[in-house]
């Protein structure tokens, strides 16, 4: 197996289930059409809302998640983080406050703060083995006027959760009540848990559409990240205008694609159905392992329920609370690379982010080394 994930400060024989990216094959279809585009022997400038993509993307979604888009609301952008950053500049004045929901996925922290706004965090609640919302410091985070909006993490990385229509509903209530604005981070949107169903926040809410921005692209869903393209989804037909034109008329990030990660799009929205419903359930059978695995062998470690993504958040702090005693115990003893929780804030720390989206036999030697640098 050759891992995408390694970097040369990785110490030699670690096995690294860190990054969010899968080793697996990207869909056949995906590099046919690659290597199509390729054997055209022509790799010029490519229209990035064309029609092929668009029709992609919202056929997807409508067979995947029963969700409608109208076509005049996307925007093909070359990574939702890019995005994020060119909707803060369009949304927010520096100095206004963004609210998040910590343990959250890190760059949320890191482009608020570059682009010199603050973070607003309204924590997660952990119960048990499950995290939920707290709608009661949300809403006061709403009330703030210095607080202009939220970005929103569906399905939640690094805690797995789906968020439930009532859920949904009751968070777009508290922002309607405040007049504020949500961007829906929802790159894990297709990789819900056999049992588990994805509700796009704008399906949810339509009356609120015009303050919902909904992000989604194919590259957790079919291991392309490394291609750079995504899909922002703006009813707001003011918000749009601003996107197109920072990305489009005042910096060209967005003007043109990449023809390569254009055709690969396309045709893992259009054939990449079978794949993705066969990897769905081998990463359902890895989750299921890893837990078994560490209710036997690790009884003091603690799973959160992971109802979507590929990533499993699980609490050590029975077996070594502090965060850097921990990454050393791991790397050092047990040679193996996890994402630690302190990362996505300051309430993961003692907890591990751990990517099951690799062959078994590469779950079941993490299991084993974490156990070794544990109980050493």
């Amino acid at each position: 197996m050759q891992f995408s994930r390694l970097s040369k400060d990785t110490p030699e024989g670690v096995l690294p289930l860190w990054i969010a990216d899968m080793d697996f094959s990207c869909p056949e279809p995906v590099l046919a059409a690659i290597h199509k585009r390729i054997d055209r022997k022509i790799l010029g400038y490519t229209i990035n809302n064309s029609e092929r993509i668009i029709n992609a993307v919202c056929s997807w979604h409508k067979r995947r998640h029963g969700w409608d888009i109208d076509k005049s609301w996307l925007f093909i952008c070359p990574g939702i983080i890019t995005a994020f950053s060119l909707l803060l500049t369009d949304l927010t004045e520096e100095g206004d406050g963004v609210i998040i929901q910590r343990p959250v996925y890190y760059p949320f922290t890191a482009k608020i703060e570059a682009n010199r706004r603050v973070v607003v965090n309204n924590a997660l609640i952990r119960q048990g083995t499950r995290y939920v919302m707290d709608y009661e410091d949300l809403e006061k985070k709403f009330a703030d006027p210095r607080n202009k909006g939220m970005i929103f993490c569906s399905p939640h990385n690094p805690v797995g959760r789906v968020w439930k229509e009532d859920e949904l509903l009751k968070l777009v209530g508290i922002a309607k009540k405040y007049n504020k604005w949500i961007i829906s981070d929802e790159i894990h949107s297709d990789l819900a848990r056999p049992g588990y169903k994805h509700i796009p926040l704008l399906k949810a809410a339509p009356e609120y559409s015009e303050n919902i921005i909904v992000c989604t692209a194919p590259s957790k869903t079919f291991n392309t990240a490394g291609l750079l393209i995504s899909n922002i989804i703006i009813p707001n037909s003011a918000y749009r205008e601003k996107i197109r034109d920072i990305t489009c008329h005042m910096t060209g990030i967005a003007e043109n694609t990449n023809p390569l990660c254009l055709e690969a799009a396309v045709a893992a929205y259009t054939e990449g159905d079978e794949w993705l419903d066969q990897a769905i359930e081998y990463i359902d059978g890895n989750i299921r392992y890893a837990d078994e695995f560490l209710k036997k062998n690790l009884p003091k470690a603690v799973m959160t329920d992971c109802e979507g993504t590929y990533l499993v958040w699980v609490d050590l702090r029975a077996y070594c609370a502090d965060p850097e005693e921990l990454k050393n115990k791991l790397v050092r003893d047990g040679k193996v690379l996890v994402y630690q929780g302190i990362n996505f804030g300051e309430e993961g720390s003692g907890f591990v982010r751990i990517n099951l989206a690799t062959p078994r036999r590469n779950v079941a030697e993490c299991m084993e080394r974490i156990k070794k640098a544990l109980l050493k």
